[in-house]
């Protein structure tokens, strides 16, 4: 599933076409995906300007002069592509319509973006900008990783009672959004923290040295375009790479990259999902 910098990477590449664009046509190409689509919601978006594009968690949103906006997630493969639009040294024209293509939404500046989800666990809504801190999706969600509301203080208080992992906690949205499984793997490796070890048991000094530890990797991962490793791809369909920067997901029983250590990386499974550590390294 794309994390933070897959989301912000996608909201990076959409932006320059669809800030301040009007939607020309919306075509909904079947009747939702992981829930119903809203209401009229072709209608809703045709003619509608948009004024922002931003990013809450792992969820775009664009804010429409019509005073709704439309939240869109990318579930586990979804895509937003862009066509009809020059990009750099290419101009992309509009593709034939593909089976998974299911939201097409073309602008009044002749690019064309399309939500293609070829597993349908993607999802999009329309809601009140003014109601948008309330709406069931976001008002669950903990601090942006990457704000000023995220900071020593914030991480120590929300893990000091947290008697689960600190992989587990850390991948707890109502903690902080949009954090997932491969950076917080790459996040423990870094501070050296075991990721079965209990949150509320680190100590301040080590529970706040996950902080700026958390932005480094994010940053990181968003230069480079975030991972690729299915079905992510940025909207002017290239790969992101940060994958080849992973020091342990996905590297298990290869040599830590750490100097002068001689483990191995591990696997081991928590809350369902895999967790790659160095057992020398992390404790």
């Amino acid at each position: 599933m794309p994390e933070l910098p897959e989301v912000e990477t996608v909201r990076r590449g959409l932006s320059p076409v669809m800030e301040g664009a009007r939607v020309a046509q919306a075509q909904i190409r079947r009747e939702g995906l992981r829930w119903p689509f809203p209401d009229r919601m072709a209608e809703r978006l045709t003619g509608a300007k948009v004024l922002r594009l931003g990013r809450r968690s792992k969820y775009l949103l664009a804010d429409l002069d019509t005073g709704e906006t439309l939240i869109t997630h990318l579930g586990m493969s979804g895509r937003m592509l862009i066509s009809g639009h020059q990009m750099g040294k290419f101009h992309h024209e509009h593709p034939a319509p593909e089976k998974h293509d299911h939201v097409v939404i073309d602008m009044d500046n002749g690019a064309r973006v399309t939500f293609n989800d070829p597993r349908r666990f993607g999802a999009m809504d329309l809601c009140d900008t003014d109601a948008l801190q309330d709406h069931k999706l976001i008002r669950v969600l903990g601090p942006e990783p990457l704000g000023n509301n995220f900071d020593e203080t914030y991480l120590t208080g929300a893990l000091r009672t947290r008697n689960s992992p600190i992989k587990t906690a850390l991948l707890d949205q109502g903690i902080i959004a949009g954090l997932g499984n491969i950076y917080v793997c790459e996040v423990l490796f870094r501070t050296g923290i075991h990721p079965a070890r209990k949150a509320a048991r680190l100590s301040v000094g080590r529970t706040a040295s996950l902080v700026p530890i958390i932005r480094d990797v994010l940053s990181e991962a968003i230069e480079s375009g975030g991972s690729s490793l299915k079905d992510y791809r940025q909207a002017d369909g290239d790969l992101g790479y940060f994958q080849h920067n992973f020091r342990v997901y996905g590297r298990e029983g290869e040599p830590c990259v750490t100097q002068g250590c001689t483990g191995k990386i591990k696997r081991i499974t928590q809350s369902g999902r895999s967790t790659f550590y160095c057992a020398q390294c992390q404790r």
